[in-house]
């Protein structure tokens, strides 16, 4: 039988491993190896093969629901063929980078505003769903993110997340259907707001 010393030593060990899952740092996240866990635990993001597919993706789960339920994928063009994806901070300019041991890049945030001149750039999931690079982690203004999942949604729509036009950083953002249940890529169906003249925009569902 474990000591109470033991117990509790684990015990602390254990949490502090939990807090530190929120982020991404120093250390990338490997398939098969761990997850990151929003800091009250609404969230997770890691490796996942939807349906009956063997392919892995990166992706952004509840946490606490029995039915995996993934609200957003970042490699869902260019899935991995088996479990050797790692995400980490690239070390020249601070873009987030989904590879595999051959260092072939998946997907990548590929933004020139990312964390080349920061210190320490952070990667870190919150308990709204959004994941977010930032230059340091105590960076907590929105509009300090280098880089945001919300900018960049796939099928689902999450509390505090926006659709349509971002004209200051070029982005039209919009809800595409995944092509099949084992299939995450971009299918036929697409909801956005869509831009009618200078002072009003409309909302449609249709076809890509």
């Amino acid at each position: 039988m474990a000591s109470a010393s033991s117990s509790s030593a684990s015990s602390v060990a254990s949490l502090s491993l939990l807090c530190r899952r929120h982020s991404l740092s120093r250390h990338p996240l490997a398939d098969g190896n761990s997850t990151l866990v929003s800091a009250s635990g609404v969230f997770e993001l890691g490796f996942f093969s939807p349906g009956n597919s063997r392919n892995r993706y990166l992706g952004l789960w509840y946490k606490n629901i029995g039915v995996q339920t993934i609200v957003w994928v970042a490699n869902r063009e260019d899935p991995i063929a088996d479990r050797t994806g790692l995400l980490k901070i690239g070390g020249g300019d601070g873009n987030l980078i989904l590879s595999n041991q051959s260092s072939y890049v998946f997907w990548s945030t590929n933004t020139s505003s990312a964390g080349g001149g920061a210190a320490k750039p952070v990667a870190q999931l919150l308990d709204s769903g959004n994941f977010v690079l930032k230059a340091d982690a105590g960076d907590s203004d929105g509009y300090g993110f280098l880089w945001q999942s919300f900018d960049y949604p796939t099928d689902t729509l999450l509390p505090g997340m926006k659709l349509g036009w971002d004209f200051r950083r070029g982005l039209d953002r919009a809800l595409t259907t995944w092509k099949s249940p084992d299939d995450p890529s971009a299918g036929t169906t697409l909801s956005k707001w869509t831009l009618t003249d200078r002072r009003r925009c409309s909302y449609g569902i249709g076809r890509r």
